[in-house]
């Protein structure tokens, strides 16, 4: 009768006779999601852990293929390089060829000049 008396006016027993203004279902609900609170929020702070270590990772990964990037782009313009000294290397080789031809033809053409001339004297 007092127990009900109090419960009336909001107040209630606990397990251990201390006198509570919660009702001891709700006590335990909510002491229940107080835990469960506890437990998805250590989660989510594992869960940013976790993708904060894979951010890093991201990163570092951007950066080394951004890096190997750079050194791929150097390498094709170092070859791009090479092959235009190579190609004008070429054409100055092809000059010179040409001109050491003309001055054969010269030649050819003074030693035949003066073999004629010599053929003529005697």
């Amino acid at each position: 009768m007092a127990q009900a008396a109090l419960g009336s006016a909001g107040l209630h027993f606990d397990e251990l006779n201390k006198l509570r203004v919660l009702d001891p279902d709700v006590a335990q609900q909510t002491a229940q999601l107080r835990e469960e609170c506890k437990a998805f929020v250590d989660k989510i702070v594992e869960f940013q852990k976790t993708v904060g270590s894979l951010i890093e990772l991201v990163d570092q990964l951007a950066k080394a293929a951004e890096s190997e990037k750079m050194k791929a782009i150097g390498a094709r313009n170092l070859l791009k390089s090479i092959a235009k000294q190579r190609e004008a290397q070429e054409q100055q080789l092809q000059a010179l060829i040409a001109e050491k031809k003309m001055q054969l033809e010269r030649l050819l053409q003074v030693i035949k000049i003066g073999a004629e001339e010599n053929k003529v004297k005697f």
